[in-house]
């Protein structure tokens, strides 16, 4: 969830004509006929799951939210109920009610758990970053305290989670790391424990679960910056982990796009694809298009263009996963504008997501869901 630098591309006028809209626009929560059109029926028709990210609190406290999320996707992602910091606050403390209320709706509602995520540089606890800091903790602890919590959380949650993102972002990214072509040393992981814990954290995810699905997830690693640097990087890693017998299922590719970057569709379905032919499942975890808007509440984009382009990408994307037999899930990165991590991350951009500010469907829906529908009977995901 980081800025990405790729080459700046224009998108020519004439790209407009070619952005085809279906004018149809089904209602913002679940089905409006007597057939179900909503996104997760329509997926489950090729075997593909398609998914949210849920923030947990306004479940159930916001009744138009809640039926979008249960009535349109087949899996769901907590964006921040299952994060350190949430779920042990205190050290040696654990706080589960958010990320269990969720676990619970998904199971009420038929939908399958991504967890997210295990090791990961951001949203640690204070309490541990603080005890890194100040050395009250040293890297021998350190790594006895990632293992307990992977543990503990994966056991916690064993049998009701179907994917853990176990290790998220440990690569470089070459516009922060000039040449940059591996693991990140300045993670606080791999620059703590060395860049062997990759491999113990599936290790201790899987002992823990041995049933669950477990992926490494990252951005730009399907050529979005232009290069496929870091997509190789991370290839040739996962492919030794795979050698040695580390319990890695699979690869989640976030998606995270800009319109006013080139965006290679071609590049990033042959790289899901070249993950999926290590033997890996494939999936996308994180996807949203943002671009230029007049301001973060009403969130309108500045360029009528944007408008095509926006929904134009997000289709790319969908495509991309269903043309590559195992990617098993495609997930949007929040419901709807009003409660996206766009605007405070990226000064003057927004517009990301499936629904609008007010939590009604855009373009971009009913552009998924005609690609569904074309799809639909043609394809068989791998699945679980």
């Amino acid at each position: 969830m980081k800025q990405l630098r790729r080459r700046s591309t224009l998108v020519a006028a004439g790209t407009a004509a070619l952005l085809l809209v279906p004018a149809a626009v089904a209602v913002a929560g679940g089905t409006s006929g007597p057939a179900d059109t909503s996104l997760r029926a329509l997926a489950s028709k090729q075997g593909l799951r398609i998914g949210t990210a849920v923030d947990a609190a306004e479940l159930g406290t916001d009744k138009p939210y809640t039926d979008i999320v249960a009535g349109q996707f087949s899996t769901v992602t907590p964006e921040n109920a299952m994060k350190w910091e949430s779920v042990e606050p205190s050290r040696g403390v654990y706080d589960w009610k958010q990320a269990d209320e969720l676990v619970r709706f998904a199971q009420q509602h038929g939908q399958a758990v991504r967890g997210h995520t295990l090791m990961w540089h951001n949203q640690l606890p204070g309490w541990l970053t603080t005890g890194v800091a100040n050395g009250s903790i040293s890297d021998t602890q350190l790594r006895d305290i990632l293992h307990q919590h992977v543990t503990d959380e994966v056991t916690h949650f064993k049998g009701k989670v179907w994917q853990w993102d176990v290790a998220n972002e440990v690569f470089a990214n070459s516009w922060e790391t000039p040449g940059a072509d591996g693991l990140n040393a300045d993670d606080f992981w791999i620059e703590h424990l060395g860049p062997g814990v990759v491999a113990d954290v599936f290790r201790w995810a899987h002992k823990a679960d041995p049933k669950a699905l477990l992926m490494y997830n990252d951005y730009n690693i399907t050529g979005e910056d232009g290069t496929n640097v870091k997509f190789q990087a991370v290839y040739d890693f996962v492919k030794k982990l795979r050698a040695q017998g580390v319990p890695i299922d699979g690869i989640g590719e976030q998606g995270h796009l800009d319109t006013q970057y080139g965006f290679d569709a071609h590049r990033y379905q042959a790289d899901l694809q070249a993950f999926g032919d290590l033997g890996l499942k494939v999936a996308v975890t994180e996807a949203d298009v943002r671009t230029f808007v007049d301001d973060a509440t009403d969130q309108v984009p500045t360029d009528a263009l944007a408008q095509y382009a926006q929904p134009y990408e997000f289709s790319e994307l969908l495509k991309g996963c269903e043309l590559v037999r195992q990617c098993v899930s495609f997930t949007a990165w929040g419901v709807y504008d009003g409660d996206s991590w766009i605007p405070g991350t990226f000064s003057g951009e927004g517009y990301g997501l499936l629904y609008d500010v007010n939590l009604k469907p855009k373009p971009a829906y009913s552009t998924l869901q005609q690609d569904l529908k074309l799809a639909a009977g043609t394809v068989r995901h791998a699945g679980d």
